[in-house]
């Protein structure tokens, strides 16, 4: 099982520079995440999730405050953080196989206890007999399955999930929200997933952190202390549910200064090679 670990956010800002004058994405976000819990951040288009998940992942180290893991500084990308995009990302001319054996390139070990550990996660996943099959011949549930096998086979501290069913259809993005909450709770790990769906950030967050725009920054976390799995019909989920809600239909309404917010926040196209290194 791997070691869950604690993500600190202390003052955390980032600003870039636009017509040479700094434009402020996020701000002063503190925040900390305990090990093993699942939270959820949702927030409009343009209130910086996407920057967010840059920084944490390790792709950008410019920023003011700090982000640690462990107690330890994030600086670059590395094996004991794993990633899943809304895109699965996998290399087209790899099998499954291959894909997910992508995740432990660099890892230690041998190559023995390499193949075994991409077995187990291969089968965590529910992918058993689909090993050799490329991406082509899969449903996107199924990419997506095998993308959070390669984010997990490097057994992270911290998984990070942008957006990872906002292109499926509302059946299959319900069956993988319920297979992501299994995998997590087998693997014991900390999570961190950026969603636009409200019902989904409650559906799986021990919190919801809401983020407010133009800058980013943290408007409320909200506790779902509600028992696994959850009932979604269930009146105390709506509660919670239309409580996040409510927050955005109350969130301030401002104007962005330059249309460029947008634009930056497009910036999460994180190459495809970074994968889950």
């Amino acid at each position: 099982m791997a070691h869950a670990g604690t993500l600190e956010l202390r003052h955390l800002s980032k600003h870039y520079l636009v017509d040479r004058q700094p434009l402020t994405i996020l701000q002063d976000l503190s925040l900390t995440i305990r090990p093993g819990e699942f939270v959820s951040i949702v927030g409009a288009s343009g209130c910086g999730k996407s920057t967010l998940l840059r920084l944490l992942i390790g792709l950008e180290d410019d920023y003011e405050g700090e982000i640690l893991l462990d107690g330890r500084r994030i600086a670059g990308t590395s094996l004991d953080r794993g990633i899943v995009f809304q895109e699965h990302r996998l290399f087209p001319w790899l099998t499954v196989e291959q894909n997910i054996s992508v995740g432990v390139l660099n890892a230690s070990g041998t190559e023995a206890d390499k193949r075994r550990t991409v077995r187990e996660h291969i089968a965590l996943v529910g992918l058993k007999g689909f090993e050799q099959a490329y991406p082509h011949q899969l449903s996107g549930g199924m990419s997506q399955r095998a993308a959070i096998a390669r984010a997990l086979v490097s057994r992270p501290e911290l998984l990070l999930l942008d957006e990872p069913f906002g292109a499926l259809d509302a059946l299959t993005r319900t069956h993988l929200q319920q297979e992501l909450e299994r995998i997590w709770r087998s693997e014991g790990i900390t999570a961190v997933l950026v969603t636009h769906d409200v019902e989904e950030a409650v559906a799986l967050g021990d919190r919801v952190v809401i983020m407010q725009p133009r800058p980013g920054r943290i408007q409320r976390v909200v506790d779902v202390p509600l028992p696994r799995e959850r009932d979604r019909h269930g009146a105390d989920f709506a509660a919670i549910r239309n409580d996040v809600l409510t927050a955005f239909q109350h969130e301030p309404q401002r104007r962005s200064p330059r249309p460029i917010v947008e634009a930056l926040a497009g910036l999460a196209a994180f190459p495809a090679w970074r994968l889950s290194i």
